[in-house]
């Protein structure tokens, strides 16, 4: 990880020297201007040219991106590992039944996660995303998640359901998914949690 940190840093550095570089460099219709100097007893590098320091300040960009998504990845796995890993998900199926307005969720009687919706999350969702909603640890062994989802049911009026799964975790990463479906013929939103297996 230190590794990532100074080649992450080393990129930011290069990547301002180039930046500084084309702010030194004047402009062309200035360049034109003024009387060219005298030869310099040494003869000095040529500046790059602002198409080239473009280039090279895109190249960097790409770079860093790519560094700090890696850096990204080996610091969840170094927070999360395989062996303690539970993630949460929350997901809709229609969802017509049912606005939604809020999550909230609890691993052995213990709050780990709430979220209130936006309209734009909600329609993401209704159109199939899916959210991650809690990244953590666990020990293995017996375990049980509530989840409380808030909103407007049918006809407009205040909604809240809960709803509880008891669950193993072994020694791999262990999936939840949290999912607002409707019951067309109870005419009733339903919420299910399930374990990926």
């Amino acid at each position: 990880m230190r590794r990532l940190h100074l080649l992450l840093g080393t990129a930011l550095l290069a990547l301002g020297l180039s930046l500084s570089a084309r702010a030194q460099t004047p402009p062309a219709d200035a360049a034109s201007a003024a009387p060219a100097p005298a030869p310099a007893a040494s003869a000095s590098a040529p500046l790059p040219s602002d198409a080239a320091l473009d280039a090279r300040a895109e190249d960097l960009k790409r770079e860093v991106i790519t560094l700090n998504r890696d850096l990204l990845a080996l610091e969840e796995e170094l927070l999360y590992p395989a062996s303690t890993q539970v993630n949460v998900f929350v997901s809709m199926d229609v969802g017509k039944l049912f606005m939604l307005e809020s999550v909230q969720v609890k691993v052995d009687d213990k709050l780990v996660a709430q979220h209130l919706y936006t309209p734009a999350e909600v329609k993401a969702l209704h159109r199939g995303g899916v959210q991650r909603l809690y990244v953590g640890n666990l020990r293995s062994g017996p375990h049980e998640i509530t989840a409380f989802f808030t909103g407007q049911g049918p006809h407009e009026r205040d909604y809240k359901r809960g709803t509880t799964l008891q669950f193993d975790k072994g020694s791999e990463t262990r999936n939840i998914e949290l999912k607002v479906r409707d019951a067309l013929g109870k005419l009733q939103p339903e919420f299910d949690v399930k374990v990926w297996p």
